[in-house]
Formats: C-alpha cells, structure tokens, sequence
C-alpha cells in the first residue's frame, strides 16, 4: 500500500529507543526522511544508521525536549536542513511505577517535565512553522493510563491526559490551519523478537527485519500480562509504529482531534 509519505519530513522525539525506535525505522521504511531528536545521540545514531543500512533517509539532532530552547534549535535545524517539515511525532515519556504516596517529589517533577511539558514545548515550536506552510501533522504518543486510570501510574496518567486535552484543545483551535492533531495510547507494549518482525510484510518487503529488537521479553511473562488483554496477547512496539504510519499518511487527512487506542481492547472508552 502506498501512504503517500515518501520523501516528507518527520521529526521523531526519544527516536532512539524502545517505541521511538520502532516508529523511525517504520517511517524511515516508508521512505519518509527522519529526523530522531534525542538526548541519547549515540543510540540515535545507531538507529539512523540501521536505517540508512536498509535504503532509508535518517538523520540526529541532540535534544532536550524538557528545555524550550533545545526544542526550538530543534526545528529550526530540521527546518533549515530540509525546508520543511511535514509531521511531528511526540514520542518521548518515561514513569518509574510506584503507588503515589511513595514517589519522591523530585519523581513528579521528571515526569511532568518528560511527559507533558515536552510535548507543549514541541507543538509550540513547531506550530508556527505548520500555520506558515498550511500543512503539518501532529501526533502525540500519550497512554492507555491517560484515558483510564493506572494503579501505580497516577503522575504519569495525569499527564498523559493532559496531552490528550492539550490535542483537542489545539485541534480546535489550528485545524482551519490544515494541521492536524491526533493522539495514540499504548498499552503494555514491548519489543518484538527478530523473527517477528521479519514475518511482517511492510519489513521484509523492504529489508527492514532484521535488528529492530532489543531485548526479548520471557515467554512467561508476557503470557501472565496477556491475560488482562481481551485480544488475548501484548502489544508491540512495531504495532504503535504502524498507527502512526497511519496518522503521517495522507489516508488521515480528514482525521484530528482523536484519541486511538492501540492496546488490544485493553482499554475500550466511548
């Protein structure tokens, strides 16, 4: 199938690791040019390489999405590197699970800054950009905990709520912009072995099976998770990456202001 991607730019926040990963080698597989901000640059380049290797186009940018000045340096080198940009993946987040009253405040902190604070410095930095050209396509990585509550995860929900609210809030306010707004909320979601990956038709078609895992999760965990899924096993990384694959195409033109759980039916919110 052919997404109409190729050849546009998209910025990918936390690109080099974990769903970050997953989702540059995809659109890099789909023939899109990627730019991985990441305050990791040796594990961002490694994944750009991986995708050059492959036939893709990505490059790095070193950045600190919990600083707007790192941010806005972001786009501004993106911009002047390739013109323009055509969408932005708001992929970076982090939690350390723990009941609320057993977090230090120092923890609330990391994670709002991580989860939330970043994502309003990219769309600030990037929307003007977007208004000027009449064109951009914003997706942020929120979380299941973010639509329904989590035991252990309250901090972390909150503010992944908040990027669902943020992207309503947005939608309406630039959609008339031709910019579009759409959210995605992972479940448990790990990275899938070798084999797996290579028996999906979108890698292996394109030599993109190999070296997207990093680790493989055991088989007895993951069978003791799955049963809290009604599709009766975990997400995977590559399965968020396919979503927003969707979301940068052009087969999401008419669609903003959404929430898409890719969980499983974990989660099923009217």
């Amino acid at each position: 199938m052919d997404f109409d991607v190729a050849g546009k730019t998209v910025i990918v926040t936390g690109g080099g690791s974990n769903i970050g990963r997953a989702i540059s080698l995809t659109l890099a597989g789909a023939g899109m040019n990627v730019v991985i901000a990441d305050i990791m640059e040796d594990a961002a380049q490694k994944v750009a390489d991986l995708a050059v290797l492959n036939g893709g186009k990505a490059s790095v940018i070193k950045a600190d999405v919990t600083s707007f000045d790192s941010v806005q340096a972001m786009v501004n080198r993106t911009v002047a590197d390739n013109g323009q940009v055509h969408v932005l993946v708001n992929n970076v987040g982090w939690t350390f699970d723990r009941f609320f009253l057993e977090k230090p405040l120092e923890e609330y902190d990391k994670e709002i800054k991580l989860n939330l604070l970043s994502n309003i410095y990219c769309n600030r930095a990037i929307l003007p950009h977007f208004v000027e050209k009449k064109y951009g396509k914003v997706i942020n990585i929120s979380s299941d905990a973010g639509r329904m509550g989590e035991f252990r995860e309250s901090v972390y929900g909150a503010c992944k709520a908040g990027v669902i609210a943020l992207s309503k809030s947005l939608t309406r306010e630039y959609s008339r912009n031709n910019v579009t707004f759409n959210c995605i909320c992972p479940g448990a979601t790990f990275p899938m072995s070798d084999d797996e990956v290579s028996s999906i038709s979108i890698f292996s078609e394109q030599g993109f099976g190999k070296g997207m895992t990093q680790e493989k999760i055991p088989e007895e965990q993951r069978a003791k998770m799955s049963k809290a899924y009604p599709i009766g096993k975990l997400g995977t990384n590559i399965d968020i990456a396919k979503a927003v694959l969707f979301f940068a195409s052009t087969l999401s033109d008419y669609i903003t202001g959404q929430t898409l759980s890719v969980s499983g039916g974990y989660s099923m919110v009217d």
